[in-house]
């Protein structure tokens, strides 16, 4: 039987396929080359087979056949030496060998061998070991070689490939097996390798060949089974296949059982009966038809493992056009980078996403569906990206069908482009979808066959694919794109235009993007579901906790404790503020908690982190000179700021700033005022802003760091601000110097100078009573002392003061300059000239901010007083300013100018005594051209009258008091020292009078000119204050005056009767008894005053007991027994009944006395 149709249609591709197997073991890490490839010799038949089986395989592994020659008749020849390559068990360290005493087998590594000596093993005792041996193997030969010689005179091998010839068995398909031109004098001399063994058959089976037609064709069969036992090792081998290594095992256990046969018809039964006994048992063509049965099986399985093991070469050759055309190396970067994100993560700091309502509804759609995440600068946006994909990951293991998920991390300016991020997207596809290979690959041939050459660098036609393939996707696909705002606009235009199309075309399609919360693209994503990142106090310890155990884990626990819970506040939610922080940390190596704890009390800038800003400054500026001036000058500014600033508000600070001349109106700088541009080319560096509301205050810098990195910013640049240069002919490099210079000079616009702030509506409004309203039911319970100005105010009237042409800027301008004004310590300072402009005397431009400063939300209600025409440029600076420049401004300043108010230095003290810094006023006090104002008796009643009133709003007033000593010759001189003591005692001022007395116990004219007067005790007694009189009893000299008597005939305890202050009259009775009862000009005694005062009842009665009680044993005369009765008699007729009986018990006035000398009056009176 010849040869099936099915084996025939077969054949030529099975005959190529070693062609493509040796190749595949000479270079198995070769990569395919076009260039590479050799013209393969045709052969008449089986060439065409090969062709139209492998013909789509690169030419380099069809063509390449060195070992191959062409005979005379065309047909290639292999030499024998290829085949010993490909037989490594022919080399003795590779061959079989049973032992007659033990038998043992000495194993041989490779295929052929194992399942030989498998075969060998499974027939046991069936099989004698010995027929294997040489000197068996070559005697059956030489029967063989002499069978039937003597009749036909050539050997029965000859006779059989002639007669298998005949009946047009193609032997030239298994010559390696056999050298059918010379065979058995080429035979291994032993059966006992597989080769032997096989080649051993092979000569057998031809040479009974011609016994029989029909076993003449079931040999013919046998011989072309055979052939696929070659193809075993690499089918088996780099396959693993164990089908492949069972079924050899049987046609070996065939193969055996038929050299068995053969050797017992040739041995037992002679060679002239070996035909003879072919035909008359069955016992070979069974073996025979066993062998075809299983050879067939293994046939079978050799295809099947063919066909995968070119699918395997097709699919290499597609992974290795399609990545030369798609660049490989961007899927493995991505892959690279993705496996950094998961070891710096922490997935607990990242789990939020999964709770917000927007993922969820997003993840359970059945449609498709889009999300975006948006996050400042360093907030962790690609971080949590990175865990999106893995929890999609995760969550999509074990849904069938599988969803795949495709991620793409836009890092600079190369990955943002869109023909890299659409290579490296369908990249990502064809790694997990591996059948649409081949629809690339075709699909890229024909764009080249279009005239298209580099399909892989159009953007559009890369789109064109994703559409076409994503169309028909019938299963959930998730996109994750981290970084949509390092695009440029028209790669983000692209891609963007590229996902709205596949969404609608792909209805199982998941988009999930992040950015920074950049207007464009919030624009552009506003009907997509959102959520923001914003800083979390716990997210931020979790992710300083985590970066800290992963970097710093080599630090004790305290010093980690330390770490976390010192950057946890700080971290302001900037996670890569936090990792370089550490990484810092972990540069210099510190251990100890010392040194780490100062580390952390002023944490340095880190190098790294200066790099980046600096990097994003040039990118977000396209290192234009004019973009990076805005970019510097605005981030200057938000840095110096007191509060966010609006989006208004800083393009108009800023459009000043880089004026290309000097604006001198506000209508002429509201030209020039791009703030879409401004807040375009700083959006890395701002919090997220709401683009809708330009007035809101809400643009701050994203984080600290930003504020540490542009103060430390080196220079601005040569072209920064030509005004400034302008005037001052130097840079302003401080951020706080270039902050009060542009509120001063905003302020000097011509119409806030020229026009009042309020209409006549408005002031009307401000000068009505703002009292409560008396029928307004009120709940106090509602009451909240510790609420904000912001809410107190929430529901007042307001102004606006561009509608009076006053600009954008205007408000932050008035409000917060003067705090600008006191942060420049030093370089350059602001003009004097602009100073005195800005808060000239009685000007409308000084009362306009001046309006405006205690108004600083615009309510029509002032949060404080503040009245414009108490100031003037000294008192300003006096209040406001820098010590440098109020020292500036008393050098060079003339202060006679209109400018000022008419005794300025005197003005601004009372200012300071009020508002101020106390330590200013010895600033003015010093300064000769004050002298007259400042160094006399009003100065210091000024000092004393301020700290009666405000005490309590300095904490040290002796800087006030101190200045005394300045003065104290000319207070000597001048005599008013006893004056001004006199001013301190009645005012209570405690340390005035101290510091004059220490001064005097070294100064004996300053102590004569205290005690020159009388007056200080009656001062002091008269100001209610008792630990005065204590302090000056106690000096040296002051007992001597305390009889002293006025114009008005009052001692000091008619004086003290005034105020009843018990205090007092314990200090006084007790040095004044002989004067207790001491009369005034009117006849009063003190007690009498006491009566007929108006302090409370409580310290009326001590007083009064206390002098009844110093006179109790006293005899008085009739004169002062007289005046106690009229005293008495007072009390009566004014019912103060406690006084009454305060006089009758404890001064024992007799009542009955009284009452007679008071009905003897009447009398007197009526007669």
């Amino acid at each position: 039987m010849g040869p099936s149709s099915k084996q025939r249609a077969s054949g030529g591709f099975r005959h190529g396929l070693p062609v493509l197997l040796n190749r595949l073991r000479r270079s198995p890490n070769r990569h395919v080359d076009e260039s590479s490839s050799q013209v393969l010799p045709q052969r008449p038949c089986e060439d065409s087979d090969i062709a139209n089986n492998a013909g789509s395989l690169p030419p380099g592994q069809i063509g390449d056949v060195s070992t191959a020659t062409t005979d005379d008749e065309g047909h290639t020849q292999t030499p024998q030496s290829a085949i010993h390559e490909s037989h490594p068990e022919q080399d003795p360290l590779h061959q079989l060998s049973r032992d007659d005493d033990n038998g043992t087998m000495n194993a041989s590594s490779d295929l052929w061998s194992a399942a030989y000596r498998e075969a060998i093993d499974s027939l046991g005792n069936d099989i004698d070991v010995a027929i294997l041996r040489a000197s068996n193997a070559a005697r059956l030969f030489k029967e063989l070689e002499e069978m039937d010689r003597d009749v036909t005179q050539e050997s029965a091998f000859h006779r059989g490939v002639a007669y298998l010839r005949s009946i047009q068995v193609p032997l030239e398909r298994f010559k390696l097996a056999l050298d059918i031109a010379s065979p058995l004098s080429r035979l291994d001399p032993t059966a006992t390798t597989v080769v032997g063994l096989v080649s051993s058959v092979t000569a057998i089976a031809i040479s009974f060949a011609s016994a029989d037609l029909q076993f003449a064709k079931q040999i013919g069969e046998m011989l072309e089974q055979i052939s696929y036992i070659d193809e075993c090792d690499t089918l088996g081998q780099r396959t693993a296949r164990t089908d492949i290594h069972k079924t050899l095992v049987s046609v070996y256990r065939e193969i055996l059982e038929f050299y068995k046969a053969a050797h017992e018809i040739l041995t037992t039964r002679g060679v002239k009966l070996a035909m003879k006994m072919i035909l008359a048992t069955d016992r070979l063509p069974n073996i025979v038809q066993d062998f075809l049965k299983h050879a067939e099986h293994l046939r079978k399985l050799v295809e099947k493992a063919t066909w995968e093991v070119v699918e395997d070469i097709k699919a290499m050759l597609y992974d290795s056009e399609i990545s030369r055309w798609l660049g490989s190396d961007k899927i493995s970067g991505q892959t690279q980078y993705h496996s950094s994100l998961q070891e710096l993560r922490n997935d607990d700091a990242c789990s939020f996403l999964l709770e917000d309502p927007a993922f969820i509804d997003w993840y359970r759609a059945a449609d498709s569906q889009w999300l975006a995440l948006f996050g400042d600068m360093g907030s962790g946006k690609t971080v949590t990206m990175a865990f999106l994909v893995d929890e999609l990951s995760r969550r999509n293991e074990y849904q069938v069908p599988k969803p795949k998920v495709c991620y793409y991390y836009c890092r600079d300016n190369l990955t943002s482009q869109a023909s890299h991020m659409f290579s490296t997207l369908i990249l990502a596809l064809l790694g997990q979808l591996s059948g649409l290979k081949k629809t690339f690959f075709e699909w890229y041939k024909q764009n080249q066959a279009s005239g298209i050459l580099d399909p892989a660098a159009n953007p559009r036609k890369l789109g064109e694919f994703l559409e076409t393939v994503l169309a028909t996707l019938d299963r959930p696909l998730f996109i994750v794109i981290d970084g949509l705002d390092e695009c440029n606009r028209a790669s983000r235009k692209d891609l963007l235009k590229l996902l709205k199309t596949l969404s609608q075309k792909t209805p199982r399609l998941k988009i999930a993007l992040s950015s920074r919360p950049e207007e464009e693209i919030l624009k552009q994503l506003d009907t997509v579901a959102k959520i923001d990142l914003t800083s979390n106090a716990l997210r931020d310890a979790l992710i300083v906790r985590h970066t800290v155990e992963m970097q710093l884990s080599y630090l004790s626990e305290g010093v980690q404790t330390l770490v976390t819970e010192a950057l946890s506040p700080l971290a302001q939610g900037s996670a890569i503020w936090t990792k370089i922080v550490v990484e810092l940390i972990e540069v210099r190596g510190i251990r100890a908690p010392g040194p780490m704890r100062r580390f952390l009390e002023e944490i340095p800038l880190p190098k790294q982190l200066s790099k980046l800003y600096a990097a994003v400054i040039s990118q977000c500026s396209s290192d234009d000179t004019e973009n990076k001036e805005l970019i510097i000058t605005a981030l200057k500014v938000l840095a110096a700021a007191f509060r966010p600033l609006s989006i208004q508000e800083l393009a108009w600070v800023v459009a000043l700033a880089t004026a290309p001349s000097r604006v001198t109106t506000v209508a002429a700088l509201a030209q020039l005022v791009d703030h879409e541009r401004l807040i375009s080319l700083i959006h890395p560096f701002i919090t997220r802003v709401d683009y809708d509301d330009v007035r809101k205050r809400q643009v701050r810098l994203v984080h600290q760091s930003v504020k540490e990195f542009i103060r430390e910013w080196p220079h601005l640049g040569n072209s920064l601000t030509a005004r400034l240069r302008t005037d001052t002919h130097q840079e302003i490099e401080s951020s706080e110097a270039l902050v009060l210079d542009l509120c001063i000079d905003y302020l000097l616009l011509d119409e806030i100078g020229s026009s009042h702030l309020f209409s006549e509506e408005q002031v009307a409004i401000i000068e009505l009573p703002h009292e409560p309203d008396l029928f307004e039911t009120t709940d106090m319970s509602e009451y909240d002392p510790y609420c904000t100005w912001e809410v107190w105010e929430e529901h007042m009237i307001r102004y606006d003061p561009k509608e009076r042409g006053f600009g954008e800027f205007f408000v932050y301008a008035a409000t917060h300059w003067t705090e600008h004004f006191g942060t420049v310590e030093a370089g350059v300072l602001p003009q004097l000239a602009k100073i005195e402009s800005l808060c000239q005397a009685g000007s409308i431009r000084l009362d306009n901010w001046i309006n405006q400063n205690c108004r600083p939300d615009c309510t029509m209600k002032a949060r404080f007083e503040f009245d414009s025409t108490l100031y003037d440029p000294l008192s300003i600076t006096s209040l406001y300013g820098s010590e440098a420049i109020l020292c500036d401004m008393v050098e060079k300043s003339n202060f006679d100018e209109k400018r000022f108010l008419p005794l300025p230095a005197f003005n601004a003290a009372d200012q300071i005594l009020q508002w101020g810094d106390l330590s200013r006023l010895r600033i003015l006090f010093l300064e000769d051209k004050f002298s007259s104002q400042l160094r006399n008796l009003e100065f210091f009643r000024l000092i004393v009258r301020q700290w009666s009133h405000y005490g309590a709003r300095h904490d040290n007033w002796n800087v006030a008091f101190e200045l005394v000593d300045y003065v104290l010759d000319i207070l000597v001189r001048e005599q008013w020292g006893h004056e001004l003591l006199c001013i301190a005692a009645r005012a209570g001022c405690m340390p005035m009078i101290q510091h004059l007395f220490d001064k005097a116990q070294h100064m004996t004219e300053l102590r004569t000119e205290l005690l020159r007067g009388l007056h200080s005790i009656e001062e002091a007694v008269l100001g209610d204050h008792s630990d005065v009189v204590e302090y000056l009893l106690n000096q040296e000299g002051f007992e001597a005056y305390l009889r002293h008597v006025n114009s008005n005939g009052e001692n000091v305890l008619h004086l003290a009767s005034k105020t009843c202050n018990p205090a007092i009259f314990r200090l006084l009775v007790p040095r004044l008894l002989e004067s207790v009862h001491q009369m005034d000009n009117q006849g009063n005694i003190a007690l009498m005053w006491m009566v007929k005062s108006h302090s409370d009842s409580e310290s009326r009665y001590e007083s009064a007991r206390i002098l009844l009680l110093s006179q109790a044993e006293t005899v008085w005369d009739s004169q002062v027994r007289d005046k106690l009765h009229d005293a008495l008699q007072m009390a009566v007729s004014l019912g103060d009944t406690d006084m009454c009986r305060l006089l009758v018990c404890d001064g024992k006035i007799d009542p009955r006395s009284a009452l007679r000398r008071q009905k003897t009056r009447i009398r007197r009176r009526k007669l």
